[in-house]
């Protein structure tokens, strides 16, 4: 039975429609086209006639406009066509009008599915065309080609300012966010700054981070004393005021990142990542381009504060104090820290810190952390920073009166700086204090709720200036402008005798890193085999290059170069009939050097040798001989010599208590006799291999 009827006004409308509501969509894409083009909002609003005129009443006519102002490209964030969306599933609507295509979705995604569900729920669809049922194939195909056309209509448009913004960009006209130390003047140019304190506390911070070579240390150095950042207001009825706000780690980075401060014009330093974007959120998926990869770079077209190679060597810098890079200064013990590459692999090797950071040691172990490898190599770090500091103050030997005259007028310079800045807050403060006054001054006497709160304001700024003034005369009580004929002797002494002023106990060991980096731009080792010698070949800055050798402590005497040597002089001494305080007095005087940290030999070291040489085979005692002894027991001697180990570890074993031992006394000597089995024997054997082990591990590769 056809529902239709020759009173209805569409064909394709019928009563089932009618009993269900009409609604009126409307949207805007953006808050400007609300103002500036009212004429397509007030159309939209005129959907309600023609809803009307087809058979609706005025009751039965349900407007959504909770969508003006925001971007058909999707429907998160939209909450009026939700809300469409929503009645339709509920079967609660019989017409939705837009007054086209585009107002409804700009989105194939959320227009599909808007058809989807208004042919479920025969649902039509009407614009300034016509009316269309989702339902019907052919109405379907139009409606499907009209959402179609509405996307790419939005891309078109899209391209379309994207292209003008870019020739306008590549032209170096196109208007951008301005950073601090910089105005834009009515004529639309880019100008510094016109408060001289402002352009003096920029270029402050850049030669600070120039010194100091951190953000870290910068920070530090602008909050002891005590400076602040301009900032101009950007919105409210003060636009433009300028504002002194405490430094953070953010502003300083964006600060030394903003190629604007060498003068260089930069489009395209904020790419949009489209896979980052949120739905409804047209600002989101914003990321950091490389530095030097922008879009469009001109090179000065804008005032500059630093030069275009001095931003370059604070990029450099920066990234050089990351973790990947050579990382920033550190206050541990170590000097190579960030500078040290390993000869074999070519990675870089970090500093290992034991015993509460009083053991350091250079380790190349990306492998070993990565990839569960074998360590690269590895040595103490004690010997080869005090190789590459002697290295170091050899270089510097002849610059000592240059380094003094340098130093002093650094010095001079910053501390002109400082008082700069002070002088231009102290001008600040006693132009509020004046400014003040006036208004006071200015004011009606009857007024005087107005006078008791300018005279508060006064003695505001009264205050703050006298308390400025405090901390001014401290500043040059403390860091007079000039240095005097005493500090510049002091300086010159100190700086003839380098090698005093670098072990001196106020010499911190961030003062010695920074010293070598700044001649050093890398030093490569390689371990020679396991032997103790190790190469080192300094890379200084300017292209220079040093090799040396040096000689690092290792866990055992079979480890170094020279033990064949060593071991044919011990046999040739042996054979001589000396003993073994006599060989160990000839080894010295010879010049031969033992393992670990030993700068001699000793009786104990040549017996230990000869035994693992088999020329000396330790003999029972003749106390050991007539002890009475049970099964399994033997002397310290004895299982030193069996176990070959030193007996000195045995006895801490036994003092553990982790073997069984008992003391008999024998020719008023006690004597220890420790009872082990076959399987005492083994489990000692495989402890005492797993400290060789780990000795190796800590002294060699």
């Amino acid at each position: 039975m056809n529902e239709s009827s020759p009173s209805l006004p569409h064909p394709k409308i019928h009563r089932h429609h009618h009993e269900r509501l009409a609604v009126v969509y409307v949207r805007q894409s953006t808050p400007q086209q609300m103002t500036r083009h009212p004429e397509s909002t007030r159309l939209q609003y005129g959907l309600v006639d023609r809803a009307l005129m087809l058979g609706w009443s005025r009751v039965d006519v349900l407007v959504i406009d909770e969508d003006l102002g925001k971007s058909g490209s999707t429907a998160q964030g939209r909450s009026g066509f939700q809300r469409l969306v929503t009645e339709v599933s509920l079967n609660r609507v019989g017409l939705v009008l837009g007054i086209e295509m585009s107002r409804l979705a700009r989105s194939c995604r959320d227009w599909y599915q808007l058809l989807e569900v208004c042919g479920l729920f025969a649902t039509l669809i009407g614009d300034w065309d016509g009316v269309y049922d989702p339902a019907d194939y052919n109405d379907r195909l139009l409606l499907g080609l009209k959402g179609t056309m509405s996307e790419a209509e939005l891309y078109l448009i899209k391209q379309r300012m994207l292209a003008g913004k870019r020739a306008k960009a590549e032209r170096g006209e196109l208007g951008m966010a301005l950073p601090r130390g910089y105005i834009r003047q009515l004529s639309g140019e880019v100008a510094k700054d016109p408060d001289a304190q402002v352009q003096g506390t920029i270029a402050l911070v850049f030669s600070q981070f120039e010194r100091l070579r951190s953000i870290n240390g910068l920070l530090q150095y602008l909050v002891r004393h005590q400076v602040l950042l301009p900032d101009r207001l950007r919105g409210g009825l003060r636009k433009g005021d300028l504002q002194w706000r405490r430094p953070n780690r953010a502003t300083l980075s964006n600060l030394l990142h903003n190629p604007i401060y060498a003068g260089a014009y930069v489009y395209g330093r904020r790419p949009t990542d489209l896979r980052r974007c949120k739905p409804g959120r047209p600002g989101t998926g914003r990321v950091v381009a490389r530095a030097l990869q922008w879009g469009v770079l001109h090179k000065d077209r804008l005032p500059s504060y630093i030069s275009w190679e001095q931003y370059e060597r604070n990029l450099h810098q920066l990234q050089m104090n990351n973790a990947q890079g050579m990382s920033a200064i550190r206050h541990g013990p170590s000097l190579l820290s960030g500078l040290l590459i390993c000869g074999r692999c070519g990675r870089r090797m970090a500093p290992s810190y034991r015993n509460s950071g009083h053991s350091l040691r250079y380790e190349c172990a990306q492998m070993a952390i990565n990839y569960g490898q074998a360590r690269c190599q590895s040595l103490v770090g004690r010997t080869l920073d005090a190789f590459v500091a002697q290295q170091v103050l050899r270089a510097l030997e002849p610059a000592a009166l240059e380094i003094s005259l340098q130093v002093a007028d650094q010095i001079e310079a910053e501390r002109a700086q400082l008082q700069q800045h002070w002088q231009q807050r102290l001008e600040r403060a006693h132009y509020e204090v004046e400014r003040a006054a006036r208004q006071y001054q200015c004011v009606e006497p009857e007024h005087r709720l107005v006078a008791r709160t300018l005279e508060h304001q006064w003695e505001d700024a009264l205050n703050a200036e006298s308390a400025l003034r405090a901390d001014y005369e401290r500043f040059v009580a403390e860091h007079p402008c000039r240095l005097s004929a005493e500090q510049r002797e002091a300086i010159r002494r100190l700086a003839a005798d380098i090698p005093a002023l670098w072990q001196a106990p106020t010499t911190t060991m961030a003062d010695r890193q920074a010293i070598v980096r700044q001649l050093i731009e890398r030093v490569t080792v390689t371990v020679q085999n396991d032997s103790e010698k190790v190469d080192v070949h300094i890379h200084w800055a300017g292209g220079h290059a040093t090799q040396g050798t040096l000689t690092r402590p290792v866990a055992r005497l079979d480890q170094l170069s020279y033990y064949p040597e060593l071991t044919a002089r011990v046999a040739a001494l042996h054979a001589q009939g000396h003993a073994r305080s006599g060989i160990a007095r000839r080894l010295n005087e010879e010049g031969w050097r033992p393992a670990k940290r030993c700068e001699t030999f000793n009786a104990s070291m040549v017996g230990a040798l000869m035994v693992r040489m088999g020329l000396h085979t330790k003999q029972q005692t003749p106390a050991a001989m007539v002890v009475q002894r049970q099964s399994d027991e033997w002397t310290l001697g004895e299982l030193s010599h069996l176990l070959d180990m030193p007996a000195p570890t045995l006895f801490s074993w036994l003092r553990r208590g982790e073997l069984q031992a008992r003391q008999v006394m024998s020719q008023s000597h006690r004597l220890w006799l420790v009872h082990a089995t076959a399987q005492d024997l083994a489990r000692l054997r495989s402890r005492r291999n797993a400290a060789s082990a780990k000795a190796i591990d800590e002294f060699a590769i």
